[in-house]
């Protein structure tokens, strides 16, 4: 049989594991906590994150939907300017041509001038 004394021993190792035992498995509640805080911390922050830049991607779909209008407007514009330049080139076509006959023109009459001088004899003053 157990004596006294030995069964109290006993029950003093028991008490003393079992606190021995429970303390560890606070520490690794703990430890298994400040993680799964540390964990949520950063998920946090990247939510954070993400909605930042949803807002900053929805501010360049905004910019580049008021660029597509600006553009469409511009190509609208050119377009009504396609015609104006045409009609510019056709009047550049003419000035040319005009000019052309206006040197001929002159020509022609410097030619008569010369024979009409030299019909009344005038010298040629230059």
């Amino acid at each position: 049989m157990a004596t006294p004394a030995k069964e109290e021993a006993a029950a003093g190792k028991r008490d003393e594991l079992a606190d021995s035992l429970s303390e560890l498995f606070t520490n690794v509640s703990l430890m298994v906590r400040g993680e799964l805080q540390g964990t949520n911390n950063q998920l946090s922050l990247l939510e954070k994150m993400n909605q930042r830049v949803t807002e900053e991607y929805s501010n360049y779909g905004d910019v580049a939907s008021g660029l597509r209008v600006f553009v469409e407007q511009l190509n609208e514009k050119n377009q009504r300017f396609d015609e104006y330049t045409t009609q510019i080139d056709a009047i550049d076509q003419q000035v040319s041509e005009f000019e052309a006959v206006v040197s001929m023109l002159d020509k022609h009459v410097s030619m008569l001038e010369k024979k009409v001088k030299s019909a009344y004899h005038i010298a040629p003053t230059q």
